[in-house]
């Protein structure tokens, strides 16, 4: 079995004393691991960071097995986005998420979504926090509806309406008006414009409230149930998140 392709880095382990088993997103055949023998060399460990595009050759002799990679660079973006913590803890939110995704299931809209925007953050001279922190709660929205998990945000759940959508139940996942939310507020997610393509770019508060939404959704439906805790990374970013509401009053 062989076969070539693009994949982004989403990290290693080490095997053996020279080698590492390395996990890719690639569009074709989703996320994928594979043995790189000599992987902690000084010539590949650079290449082999988180976020990176590589090609790679990946063989074996049969498909379900684990297989051998041969890698080559593609893209060297995981220095500019290990800038900072605030853009470190972003990458690895946004890699621990495509972990989440079954191995060798293709999910093309998710990986061209990715590559797209670390190639934009890393392509800028600074990469806003702000930025990366949108796109990542957008994903996230995303990556629940690939899942089979999609919140409905198009049209109020108690109204039937499709404007002043302004909150989600925490309890369907569905759209609430304002005015279909008179008296319940309190016991709402705020949904904030920008996470369905209103006019907001997503200030920090707004963004506190995208990820309070999702977060919540991840938990009940995809951490909870695989035994999993809220990974660290994305603790990490939303301290960052509260740090920029604490600075903008």
């Amino acid at each position: 079995m062989e076969w070539t392709d693009q994949g982004l880095v989403l990290g290693v382990r080490q095997q053996g004393e020279a080698s590492v088993v390395l996990e890719l997103m690639t569009a074709a055949r989703g996320r994928h691991l594979g043995l790189v023998r000599g992987g902690r060399s000084r010539r590949l460990s650079p290449v082999l960071q988180p976020g990176n595009t590589v090609q790679v050759v990946w063989r074996a002799r049969l498909d379900e097995h684990l297989g051998i990679f041969t890698v080559e660079p593609l893209v060297s973006r995981a220095g500019r986005l290990m800038a900072d913590p605030g853009t470190i803890f972003a990458l690895q939110t946004l890699t621990g998420h495509l972990r989440l995704l079954a191995e060798r299931e293709p999910h093309p809209a998710l990986h061209g979504a990715v590559e797209a925007a670390l190639d934009a953050f890393a392509a800028a001279d600074r990469p806003e926090l702000l930025d990366f922190g949108a796109f990542i709660a957008r994903f996230e929205l995303a990556l629940l509806e690939e899942l089979g998990y999609g919140l409905d945000l198009s049209v109020c759940a108690a109204t039937g309406e499709r404007d002043e959508l302004h909150y989600v139940s925490p309890k369907t996942g569905r759209a609430v008006s304002r005015a279909g939310a008179i008296g319940y507020e309190d016991r709402l997610f705020r949904l904030a414009p920008f996470m369905t393509g209103g006019p907001s770019n997503g200030g920090p508060q707004e963004l506190r409230d995208a990820f309070r939404l999702t977060g919540h959704f991840l938990a009940r439906y995809i951490y909870g149930p695989r035994g999993l805790r809220e990974p660290v990374a994305r603790t990490e970013f939303l301290t960052q998140i509260d740090r920029l509401v604490v600075q903008h009053g």
